[in-house]
Formats: C-alpha cells, sequence, structure tokens
C-alpha cells in the first residue's frame, strides 16, 4: 500500500438479509419443508431467491483516501454511509472486497457504543478507552483532559444510564478525540451536541487535520460538510456515485434531496400522505433558487394522500443550511382551518416579506395531524437569500431595520446606501 494512502478500498461491498413479516412466526415444520425445497430447486431458482431475501447496503466500493484528507461521506437515508463507516472499523466485515487500513483508527459511530449503561461515566471512559486501543495507562493519563473536554466533571460517578443523550456524545466524542488516531470516523454525533459542543468539536477535527490526521464525516449537515470538508463521496442505493470536489458534489446531493424523505422522519415508509411535486417561484411565479432581501417567495406543493387526513396542518419550515430552525408557516396557526384532504390536491403559500440574511436555506415541507403527530416530512428544496451587506456571520438569521433615537447635537440622516436600497 502507498504510503502516502491512509485507506484504501477495494470492491467493497456488504449484503443484509431482509426480514420477511410472512416468516417470522414459521413453525419448526415450515423451517423443515423450506429446507427440503431448496436441497430439490435448481441453482437459478436457488440464487433468485437469495436476491429476493438480501440487499445489498454497500456494493462494489473503490476509493483510496490519503493521509491527511477531511472526506465527507454524503447520501440520502439508507444510502449505505454508515454501512461504509462499519467496515472500516471493523465493526461489521464485508461480503465482497477488502479494506486496508494505515493507521491508527479512533471511530465514533453511535451515540455510547462501548458504554455500558450500569457503569459510571468514570468507568465507561476506561472501559470505552480500551475497546478503542488505547491501555489503562494511556487512558490514566488523559483522564482528566478527556473529563475536561467533555465538560460534565460534576457527573463522572453516576451511572450513564442517567445520562442525556447530549453527555453521552460529549463524552464518547472526548474519548474518542483522545485516542490521537490517525483516522477519526464520525457518523453525524455531532448532531446530538449544543452548538457550542459542536464548534468545539469542529475545533478539534480541526487541530487533528492540521497534524495531519485523517478524518472521515457523514453528515446530513451540508453546511459542516462544507466547512470541513474538500472533498465528498456521495453515495446513493449502496453505490459510490461521486468522488471529487466538494462544491459540485453538493450539487448532485441537493438535486437528488428533492422531495427526499427527512432524514428526522422515523415512520417515512407508512407516512399516509406524500408530496409529489414542490415549486419555490419568486412573486412573478417563475421557479427560482435565489431570491433578494426583502422578496415573497411562492410555494407551490402537490400531495397524494393514500388514506382520509382529518383536519391537516400543512407546515413549511426554513432551515439555514446548518440545521438552525429559521421560522415555519402553518395553515394551523395562521387559522386555515383544512376539514380534511383525500386523494391527490395542491395547496400554495405566499410568504411574507423574506428578512432572512444572505446565506443558503432548505425548504422543509411537513404535515401534521390534529393532534400534532407527523405524518409527512420532505425536504422541498434549497435556496440562497441574496444580500450585499446583510451576513450571515454578521447579522445572525433574520434582520429588519429598528428606529433609532440618536442625542443632541447630531442630525441623523439615512445613508446614500439606505436611500439607493428605498428606491
Amino acid at each position: 500500500m502507498d504510503g502516502d494512502l491512509a485507506i484504501r478500498g477495494e470492491g467493497v461491498g456488504k449484503r443484509y438479509k431482509r426480514l420477511i413479516k410472512d416468516r417470522q412466526h414459521d413453525s419448526l415444520r415450515d423451517v423443515i419443508g423450506a429446507g427440503i425445497k431448496d436441497l430439490f430447486a435448481s441453482k437459478q431458482d436457488r440464487d433468485a431467491r437469495q436476491e429476493r431475501q438480501t440487499f445489498w447496503a454497500l456494493k462494489d466500493a473503490n476509493f483510496e483516501i490519503k493521509r491527511g484528507e477531511n472526506v465527507g461521506i454524503i447520501g440520502l437515508n439508507g444510502a449505505g454511509k454508515s454501512t461504509l463507516l462499519k467496515i472500516l472499523s471493523r465493526i461489521t466485515t464485508p461480503t465482497t472486497g477488502h479494506i486496508r487500513i494505515n493507521g491508527r483508527l479512533g471511530a465514533l459511530l453511535e451515540v455510547g457504543t462501548g458504554f455500558h449503561h450500569e457503569l459510571t461515566g468514570r468507568e465507561n471512559v476506561f472501559l470505552y478507552g480500551s475497546i478503542l486501543g488505547m491501555t489503562r495507562a494511556e487512558v490514566a493519563a488523559k483522564y482528566d483532559a478527556i473529563v475536561d473536554f467533555a465538560e460534565i466533571i460534576d457527573f463522572m460517578d453516576t451511572p450513564v444510564k442517567r445520562y442525556s443523550s447530549g453527555m453521552y456524545v460529549r463524552l464518547a466524542f472526548a474519548v474518542a478525540a483522545h485516542l490521537d488516531p490517525d483516522i477519526l470516523l464520525l457518523d453525524e454525533v455531532l448532531a446530538v451536541g449544543d452548538f457550542a459542543f459542536q464548534r468545539k468539536c469542529m475545533t478539534f477535527a480541526r487541530r487533528l487535520e492540521q497534524r495531519g490526521a485523517t478524518i472521515l464525516f457523514v453528515s446530513h449537515n451540508m453546511h459542516s460538510i462544507k466547512t470541513m470538508c474538500e472533498r465528498v463521496i456521495y453515495l446513493k442505493k449502496g453505490q459510490i456515485v461521486f468522488d471529487g470536489p466538494t462544491a459540485e458534489g453538493l450539487r448532485l446531493y441537493e438535486g437528488d434531496s428533492r422531495l427526499a424523505d427527512a432524514p428526522w422522519f422515523p415512520d417515512a415508509a407508512h407516512a399516509p400522505i406524500k408530496f409529489t411535486d414542490v415549486q419555490l417561484c419568486n412573486e412573478r411565479g417563475e421557479i427560482a433558487t435565489v431570491f433578494d432581501y426583502g422578496e415573497r417567495i411562492v410555494i407551490r406543493l402537490r400531495y397524494s394522500a393514500h388514506r382520509r387526513v382529518e383536519r391537516p396542518d400543512f407546515r413549511i419550515g426554513f432551515d439555514r443550511d446548518d440545521g438552525v430552525a429559521c421560522t415555519t408557516y402553518s395553515t394551523f396557526s395562521d387559522k386555515i382551518e383544512i376539514p380534511y384532504v383525500e386523494g391527490e390536491g395542491e395547496i400554495e403559500l405566499r410568504t411574507p416579506p423574506v428578512k432572512l440574511v444572505s446565506d443558503l436555506y432548505v425548504a422543509n415541507i411537513v404535515v401534521r395531524d390534529a393532534q400534532s403527530s407527523l405524518l409527512a416530512a420532505q425536504i422541498g428544496g434549497h435556496f440562497h437569500v441574496r444580500h450585499p451587506v446583510l451576513l450571515a456571520e454578521a447579522y445572525g438569521v433574520y434582520h429588519e431595520p429598528g428606529e433609532w433615537r440618536i442625542g443632541q447635537g447630531v442630525e441623523p440622516r439615512l445613508s446614500e446606501a439606505a436611500n439607493d436600497r428605498r428606491r
């Protein structure tokens, strides 16, 4: 293996068995009968049956990652991202192909992986450290730094079963990070911590990068991918469809994510209503992806309800690209009563003048019922808000002019830029 390479994957694939619901409770006689039937079946029939009863979470993946690279792994739900990282971290073995790794690898793939619920935070630091490959002496030497990073010193003698998910991820990340890995794998874990902790983890990851570490980062947060990674590997239905510059990969992802189920919707497969089309338009009715600050946005939705839904609440939310929720429009809160929906239909929202600052945003389209239960949640599309002055790093999320009063002796007047904007 080339000394400049940290990871090489050749023909990597992972196949899993499907859970066939109508065979979950087969009797012993059924199982034996199916086995005898297989003995006398042709190879073609056996292969076809195996194909129906299995699926490829990852298939024929070939890639090389150099030392010191930050690589984002992107894709919609079920694309194979987490499967790839589990193979890399040796949690699971590939069905086909092989992986070669050059260096010490640390992985934080699921919150609390390796933690024992009945043990305290202190005990789990040593347990998790040993699972990651650290000696007890190494963990002891780094213990204070780990606790300081996690910021939960008052809870280290508390059983972790009483921890919140945020406390879990703080401690797990702190242990994994202090492994001083040559290669660090991160799978969406930063979505659990608060914003300040996310920023702290990003800063730590950048320090690892500057030291020459290789980082593979799975996230649905495209802002984090764009910030951390110059290269992305885009997975689609278990196969690598793009491997290259981040900007180009994100354009492909954003195009494919239109109308995809929102990653935080747990029961998308059984949604009683689906959005079948969405259009973001300007006030002239033209489809657009860039809107000026203060412009109204017209959003047209088509839906298909597979069963009658009583008193639905249609919601359209704008999130900043880093996941910060900015605003939500709701038929319920806007006092629009919809008795029911059934079959196919359409609905349109015309927003008030949008006062979001200049940045990239995503429109999420959601339906809730009268009890506020989630019935559908899909990604409506990405759009930019444009303004020459009101930038996110200086003005936050939104801006509206305030009324100012200046003390005696000063005659306030509008600046030329403000006058130009008024014209």
